[in-house]
């Protein structure tokens, strides 16, 4: 389908869904859907959005194919979420990575291994590159701290503000007054539903993957690993900043510091998160998908899977003179994630999120409305 028709077919597919309403107890996206008694193209963006993909409600539905429905909410709401994705980017000529992942991060690979020479160039890295490094700063002797921290400072920056724009676009579009968003109540509560993935468990079994005839806790517990390793990977570098620049030592680190724990942990983490859900997706490919964002994920499953196992075999390594290529090849892997970060599947972190925080603020408007229309004149 062109992707102009791709909100249209979703919107006619929870039209069928809004009479029926069989499914109002699986997850947000249903109770959210019967808050609206006509379904438009912003709607189903949010929807969209607010889906975990657990594919509970294609199990259940009477309508899926061969009816003439063909009611496949699953794959509806996955082709629409690449729909809101290039259309909320910024620049909006760069959507179209979305729908060329493999191609965008080869060449986002490229230029990081290009720029990571670059830089062991202009740190006069080269004459000790395949040689052992000892001691203190022994990183910044193939590449220097300001090499190392400047760029990537501007990259994150890059990306959190690609990512405010798309999610300022989807908040905009879901067209709730400000005032019912962000308070305390319904912030938390949404941070709740997403850092416990209340939303994977499918109406309380789990999600239909890797077995389509039986629910399964597997993939929330892989993409909990993902999560939690990614913030202990954050977490981690915080702590690094915070031993050298206030407490004055220089990496490498001992192997017990609290950086390096922490780095080692996330790192494990995200390898058998990401890796167990590339694992999952060659299983159970989505019923009746067209292959779109099932590459987009891959190709972001990928990029964690490298930068991770790089990023500990230099730790591993550091003391060999395997240490600069591998440091060289790990810079290059976290070029390419950064730059394929708001044009690919790590996106979906920050629209679900502001979707949750929308539904938990839809709803808490619904209930004081109900409330007034209860209460004594």
């Amino acid at each position: 389908m062109a992707p102009d028709g791709v909100l249209e077919e979703a919107a006619r597919q929870l039209t069928v869904c809004n009479a029926c309403r069989y499914c109002e107890g699986l997850c947000a996206v249903f109770p959210a859907l019967e808050r609206r008694s006509v379904i438009m193209p912003e709607d189903v963006a949010y929807l969209a959005n607010l889906c975990h993909d657990c594919r509970a409600c294609f199990e259940a539905c009477m309508y899926t194919p061969p009816h003439e429905f063909a009611v496949n909410i699953p794959v509806a709401l996955a082709d629409a979420r690449i729909t809101t994705y290039q259309s909320y980017t910024w620049p909006r000529w760069l959507g179209s990575a979305f729908r060329n992942a493999a191609i965008f991060s080869a060449v986002a690979a490229a230029v990081g291994l290009a720029l990571a020479a670059l830089a062991v160039s202009l740190s006069g890295g080269w004459s000790g590159f395949i040689t052992s490094h000892q001691g203190p700063g022994s990183f910044y002797q193939i590449i220097t701290f300001p090499l190392m921290l400047i760029p990537a400072l501007l990259a994150a920056l890059y990306v959190i503000g690609v990512l405010a724009v798309g999610c300022r676009a989807l908040w905009r579009d879901a067209e709730i007054r400000a005032r019912d968003l962000g308070s305390a109540p319904g912030s938390w509560a949404a941070i709740l539903d997403a850092i416990t993935f209340r939303y994977w468990k499918g109406g309380g079994g789990g999600c239909y993957a890797p077995h389509a005839d039986a629910p399964s806790a597997v993939r929330r517990r892989l993409h909990a690993a993902v999560f939690w390793g990614f913030t202990l990977t954050f977490v981690s570098t915080v702590l690094a900043a915070i031993w050298q620049d206030l407490l004055g030592d220089q990496p490498p680190f001992p192997i017990l510091s609290p950086p390096v724990v922490a780095g080692v942990i996330g790192g494990a983490l995200i390898i058998v998160g990401a890796t167990g859900l590339l694992s999952l997706k060659v299983r159970s490919p989505l019923t009746g998908q067209e292959g779109r964002p099932s590459a987009l994920d891959s190709v972001f499953l990928v990029l964690l899977d490298v930068a991770s196992a790089t990023g500990l075999l230099v730790l591993a390594l550091r003391t060999t003179p395997a240490l600069g290529p591998l440091l060289t090849i790990h810079l290059a892997s976290l070029v390419a994630l950064f730059a394929a970060a708001p044009y690919g599947k790590f996106v979906h972190g920050a629209y679900r999120f502001t979707a949750l925080v929308l539904n938990r603020a839809e709803a808490r408007a619904e209930e004081s409305r109900l409330a007034l229309r209860s209460s004594p004149e």
